[in-house]
């Protein structure tokens, strides 16, 4: 299976909008998962009567196929990027809730106590005490969902968007598999490259396992 440099060369304008597009929507789609996910997880590591709720719900939307959430979405919000969006999102959420919520477990409970004598409210607590000792599992579940996200981007090709998925669908039609094997790439290269970013920030914004380790 060869590629055609020149299809490249001539087509980089629409290379780089498509990039950009699916990159958009992918993290677009995280970030407002993080927004939902986080008071969400809050709320179940808090009441424990509503853990099993949420985090059932999730895994019940996230059973359903990708293409059916988006069909489904069509009638709300029409053949546009909202649709995309809110179908990723519906699916980042899976991973960010259950791993915040997991983060929030994972975090000493003397710990809490301690901030609790020291006279510190539970807002504080939770801003500068839960969430950043919680932040490597959460950021683990940042990192999947943005990667998941990067890759489902393609499905929603099948309404119109899709970012680098339609040079699947160009590719497919024409029986010329250079975009293809373009959009293969490019999707790949997004998905490292937002990965390795997103450890550069985990690693920036836990100086206190950089201590531990050193110290070991």
């Amino acid at each position: 299976m060869s590629v055609d440099w020149s299809w490249i060369a001539d087509h980089t304008d629409d290379l780089t909008t498509l990039t950009l597009s699916h990159l958009q929507a992918a993290l677009t789609a995280v970030l407002l998962g993080l927004l939902i996910s986080l008071p969400l997880a809050v709320l179940a590591h808090r009441v424990r009567g509503l853990r099993g709720l949420l985090l059932g719900l999730s895994n019940v939307l996230f059973t359903i196929p990708s293409i059916a959430v988006f069909v489904l979405l069509l009638p709300v919000s029409g053949l546009t990027r909202t649709t995309t969006v809110i179908g990723l999102t519906i699916y980042t959420l899976v991973v960010l809730l259950r791993n915040t919520v997991e983060g929030l477990d994972s975090v000493p409970a003397r710990t809490k106590e301690a901030a609790k004598a020291m006279g510190t409210r539970p807002l504080r607590t939770l801003l500068t005490v839960e969430l950043p000792l919680a932040l490597p599992v959460i950021m683990a579940g940042v990192r999947i969902a943005t990667v998941m996200a990067i890759s489902l981007v393609s499905v929603a090709t099948y309404i119109g968007d899709g970012g680098l998925g339609q040079l699947f669908t160009d590719g497919f039609q024409r029986n010329f598999p250079t975009p293809v094997i373009v959009g293969v790439v490019l999707t790949l290269l997004l998905a490292l490259v937002a990965d390795a970013l997103l450890v550069t920030l985990q690693y920036v914004l836990t100086p206190w396992n950089r201590r531990q380790k050193q110290g070991a």
